[in-house]
């Protein structure tokens, strides 16, 4: 299924993130959310980089997951329950091959599949037992909040069961995410840089 969730009609306010002032707060935030062990509030985090649809230019943006299965990870694009989609969401449906995860142990490039019907509930059910708080988001907005599963690029996907598959020489594949000195600046290296 494709990237293309429509805006809702209504939904949470949220703060701009444009101003300098709230880069700033993303920068700190996102080094004590590596500090922590990639955990906020009780929630598993991952950095999320995706290209921007209009600027070009990497941005990145901590992000909870969820494990589906060894080799997949599933997120949600809540915007806390906005009636608009979260910018990476929009980033993330232009440039679906431009689109890299940070976990604790390694960086990679993956490739985001939204779920529909009966997988996207039986994911949804599993993200509400877990974190009840994304239901209370869901009742903020009346669109329908979408559920990535993110996959390593140059896999076939793996399954929801747990297994997956690793492309032909046995490696994840992909590159890149943060600063060289663990910031959020919104820079990363391009895919032809060497892994970190």
């Amino acid at each position: 299924m494709s990237l293309d969730t429509p805006t809702g009609t209504r939904g949470a306010r949220t703060p701009g993130a444009s101003s300098p002032i709230a880069k700033w707060v993303g920068r700190v935030m996102g080094r004590q959310h590596r500090r922590a062990g990639y955990k906020f509030q009780g929630m598993d985090v991952l950095f999320l980089t995706t290209t921007g649809r209009k600027s070009g230019q990497a941005h990145e943006n901590p992000v909870a997951w969820f494990a589906d299965g060894d080799e997949a990870w599933l997120v949600v694009a809540s915007a806390g329950g906005a009636a608009k989609n979260p910018a990476w969401y929009a980033n993330m449906a232009a440039h679906p091959d431009q689109v890299w995860i940070e976990l604790p142990d390694r960086k990679l490039q993956v490739t985001p599949e939204q779920l529909a019907g009966e997988r996207r509930e039986a994911a949804w059910q599993r993200i509400t037992t877990a974190q009840p708080r994304f239901a209370k988001y869901q009742t903020k907005t009346d669109r329908s909040l979408p559920v990535i599963r993110l996959v390593p690029a140059g896999t076939t996907g793996g399954t929801t069961d747990g297994s997956a598959n690793a492309t032909a020489d046995g490696t994840t594949g992909g590159t890149a995410a943060a600063a060289a000195d663990g910031t959020t600046d919104g820079t990363r290296p391009g895919p032809d840089a060497p892994h970190p």
